[in-house]
């Protein structure tokens, strides 16, 4: 189908299907016709790559992957859509559409039984209510895949990408570069939607690691240790730390030192090798 990124054959469609936006789940769909093949390609969709894609909308970006991708599995939560993309990607042969929750999709098997022998990669436009949980949910889950790249609001794209040790760093960025290589793409103006939201975005890339640091002792608390810092940010880590992990002030305040953290320091102001010198130290405490 052509004109996909045409307001009125959207509109037509949408409502010959008798669609209508849902709010709760974030709905703003791609229409700018220069974006979408832009993420298709930076994004990585090429011969002998397979795409998993984090809601559909209405399938613009979804075609656009199938043109350059051997396969494409989007995953779309919202029933009502199936009907519309039936319609929108039938001159495509390589797209199958699985109505769910990513959140609640098993991936590994998802790849294993649909993308024996390719390269994978994921490709999303992810509501701002679900960024983070989505994004963690696919870096956790250990996947073999290249990478991921989503459509996300530009606040949200500045603090996943924000370098440790910068003003704009928070839990979600130590998490990100723990598992990954971030890069900021470009960036896509609210105009791009229907309906428009009321803030721009900014298309983002994360190469995943080969492996995650060889050198944390217990991953589980270095993440804990992360949540606790950042839970007070305008705070001296000494506080919410010592209380968050049940370590004693004098000896955090020690390790710390160790460590070459100030004791004034603010979870921001931490390189990522601080905070796994600090959690290192606290689980040989707690040995």
């Amino acid at each position: 189908m052509e004109n996909l990124s045409n307001i009125s054959t959207i509109k037509a469609i949408l409502t010959k299907h008798g669609f209508t936006f849902s709010k709760s789940l974030g709905q703003n769909f791609l229409v700018n016709p220069s974006v979408c093949p832009r993420i298709a390609e930076q994004g990585g969709a090429k011969q002998g790559v397979g795409v998993i894609e984090v809601g559909t909308g209405i399938g613009v970006l979804t075609s656009e992957l199938a043109q350059r991708a051997d396969k494409v599995v989007a995953v779309e939560i919202d029933q009502r859509l199936l009907p519309v993309l039936e319609e929108t990607l039938s001159d495509y042969h390589n797209i199958k559409i699985i109505n769910q929750d990513i959140l609640k999709v098993d991936l590994h098997k998802l790849i294993q039984e649909e993308f024996a022998g390719m390269q994978v990669v994921v490709c999303a436009n992810l509501p701002y209510y679900i960024t983070s949980p989505v994004i963690m949910y696919l870096l956790e889950s250990r996947l073999p895949i290249d990478a991921v790249t989503v459509m996300v609001q530009k606040e949200a794209a500045i603090r996943i990408c924000a370098q440790p040790g910068t003003r704009d760093v928070g839990a979600v960025s130590l998490a990100v570069r723990y598992f990954s290589e971030p890069h900021i793409l470009f960036q896509v103006s609210r105009g791009s939607f229907m309906p428009a939201p009321n803030v721009d975005s900014c298309v983002i890339r994360l190469d995943i690691k080969k492996e995650t640091p060889q050198n944390v002792l217990d991953e589980k608390l270095f993440f804990c240790l992360v949540k606790a810092a950042f839970s007070q940010r305008r705070k001296t880590l000494v506080n919410p730390v010592s209380g968050s992990l049940g370590v004693g002030k004098p000896q955090l305040k020690q390790l710390m030192e160790e460590s070459g953290i100030k004791l004034t320091a603010r979870a921001e102001e931490l390189t990522m090798e601080q905070f796994i010198q600090l959690a290192n130290g606290i689980a040989m405490l707690k040995k």
